[in-house]
């Protein structure tokens, strides 16, 4: 595996304004009721393009299948339509699931967009599926959904391999190269990170020596444990000498406490509805509100709310902070639920704002 500075620099990013650690964006690329999947990427760039001005390290999306409320099915195509709306800031998977993959595939994929964002790239894997199984089983073509998972860190291992260029001779893949790649002359390569919600990635990350990224806003429970974990694991590689770990953090900023709980509702009921097998687009406020929970659905939806940080700028900022104090993150890369693309951009804003980031 290649690294040197430029690769540790790349990983760990710097603090800017009053915040203790870097700030970075996870879009979903959610998809209202009302609104279409145009209206999204469109809003991706948006934030992308306030991240950048704001002083946001990084702006990672996450590959989704069979979910009518997210458009990032295809991670690769969006950060390349990203990289041509933006000029420094880093972009990234969080994360591609490789299972779901060919790693020659995937190594081809982020090595094209090495070659048109240079030095800005990152390269997030997961061994989830990122859908039901149903939806896996077409996408691997097998219903043997375990083996992709089991095999996880074989397939990870080949994708370095390719993406270095550095199978040695007389393996079967020794004379096959990804391209664009290191095979047509000196280049940086993305970084990778393992992305996990248990401790399987956690492990797996400390004793490879790689950056790691824990999905807190859906696995809360796990934040912790499965951080110790990779702490404990550790072992000093090319790529980092220490640790560097980041955790996906759900927040929403608004001027109104009140109406940004309104907000963050329409996420929670679609949360609710894709954990009940009834996923859709993300509702409006106004469906939220007169939704008629059961008992069971109110316990869901409470527990759920319960770790999104949201209320005022000054809220979020001190929710933030101490969940950062918390877990030790290196890194909080925030992701707003809410219906409207206006009302995550406004959010976005407002925190960059609360932390005192650059104009």
């Amino acid at each position: 595996m290649q690294g040197d500075a430029a690769q540790g620099d790349a990983i760990r990013g710097t603090a800017n304004g009053t915040a203790a650690v870097p700030l970075s964006v996870l879009d979903l690329v959610t998809v209202g009721s009302g609104r279409t999947a145009t209206d999204a990427l469109r809003t991706s760039v948006d934030i992308a393009r306030l991240a950048e001005r704001r002083g946001y390290h990084r702006h990672w999306v996450a590959e989704h299948h069979s979910m009518p409320g997210v458009a990032s099915s295809s991670p690769a195509v969006i950060l390349a339509h990203l990289a041509a709306h933006t000029e420094r800031i880093r972009l990234g998977s969080g994360g591609v699931m490789l299972p779901n993959h060919a790693p020659l595939v995937i190594a081809e994929q982020f090595g094209t967009l090495e070659a048109l964002a240079p030095g800005r790239v990152d390269l997030g894997l997961g061994r989830a599926p990122g859908t039901d199984g149903a939806t896996a089983a077409a996408l691997r073509r097998t219903d043997r959904l375990h083996e992709g998972a089991d095999d996880f860190p074989q397939q990870l291992a080949e994708l370095t391999r390719f993406l270095d260029d550095d199978f040695p001779d007389g393996h079967p893949y020794a004379r096959i190269h990804a391209v664009p790649g290191p095979v047509q002359g000196p280049s940086a390569r993305p970084p990778v990170w393992l992305l996990g919600s248990s401790g399987f990635s956690a492990r797996l990350a400390g004793v490879l020596g790689l950056p790691f990224a824990f999905a807190h806003h859906f696995s809360a429970q796990n934040t912790v444990p499965a951080l110790d974990l990779y702490r404990e694991s550790f072992r000093p590689s090319a790529v980092l000498d220490a640790p560097y770990a980041l955790i996906g953090v759900a927040a929403l900023a608004s001027d109104d406490e009140k109406e940004a709980r309104r907000q963050v509702l329409t996420g929670a009921l679609s949360m609710l509805r894709l954990r009940t097998g009834r996923p859709g687009l993300i509702p409006t406020p106004e469906e939220a509100e007169a939704y008629a929970f059961s008992s069971a659905e109110r316990e869901f939806v409470d527990g759920w709310l319960a770790n999104v940080v949201h209320g005022t700028p000054d809220a979020v900022r001190t929710g933030l902070d101490d969940l950062q104090k918390r877990t030790g993150a290196d890194e909080l890369m925030i992701t707003a639920n809410a219906h409207g693309g206006e009302v995550r951009l406004r959010s976005y804003g407002l925190i960059a704002d609360a932390y005192d980031l650059p104009a």
